[in-house]
Formats: structure tokens, sequence, C-alpha cells
């Protein structure tokens, strides 16, 4: 259970992403994954690799803050379902991906990792301004 950066950890040396929302435990950034506009990801600020590796409070703040990021995606991207996933095989740093799917995205009703079902997505865009402003008020009490 090591909480120092790891120099092999591209989630200990990097953001992973456009930061939208960050505090001393964790951070909340915009995924650069073309066709998938508003997904982010809940990155764990120390590396860790499995939810067991914290203290059960913490394991309960982790969910709420990627409860938080589901609720403010549900209110500005309006997307017809959310995905929750928490997988770390490639990168083995405690973080949760929160993707809102839409029925006309190219994978569904697939996961993204998945078989493609089409080779064009409905355009949905996110405005990045609203989603921050959107967990700023979510998460201003956490």
């Amino acid at each position: 259970m090591n909480s120092s950066p790891n120099t092999d950890c591209p989630l200990c040396q990097q953001d992973g992403g456009t930061v939208l929302w960050r505090n001393d435990k964790l951070r909340i950034v915009l995924a650069a994954e073309p066709g998938y506009p508003g997904f982010c990801r809940v990155i764990w600020q120390a590396h860790r690799a499995e939810m067991t590796d914290l203290p059960t409070e913490d394991r309960q703040y982790l969910m709420e803050v990627v409860f938080a990021v589901e609720q403010s995606l549900r209110e500005i991207a309006q997307p017809n379902k959310i995905n929750l996933a928490s997988l770390g095989n490639v990168v083995a740093h405690l973080h949760w991906h929160v993707i809102p799917r839409y029925r006309d995205d190219r994978h569904f009703p697939n996961a993204i990792w998945g078989q493609s079902v089409r080779d064009n997505a409905g355009d949905h865009p996110v405005d990045i301004r609203q989603l921050a402003d959107a967990l700023s008020r979510h998460l201003s009490s956490r």
C-alpha cells in the first residue's frame, strides 16, 4: 500500500486530462477520449491500486465524488445513460471513469472499450465551463 508517487505511473506523473476540480485527496479530469464528450476520470491523488487500499472513510468520500460527477454530467450533458467503471488493468492507480453515453455513440449499447457498432457518432458537445461550475456546486461542501 504505497502512497508515494510512482515514477512509472502516468497518473502520478501527469494530471491525466484537463483538471476540472481538485483537492488534496483527488482530482476530476476531463479525459481526451474522442467521440466521448464529457468523459471524466476521478483520480485518487496518492498512488494506490485498489479501493480496499483506502480507509473506509476515504472510500466513502471517493464514491461521493464519483456520484457528484455523475450528477453533474446528467445535468449538463443530459446523456441517455452514465457508465461508471474502475478497471486499472493498464494503469494500476486508483481512478474511476464516469462516462456519459448516448444511444447514437459509436459503441452503444456496448462498453466503449468493446466492439464499435457504428462508424459515426451523434454530436453531443459538453460545455466544459458549465460542467466545472456544476462540479464546484455539488462538491462545495465536501
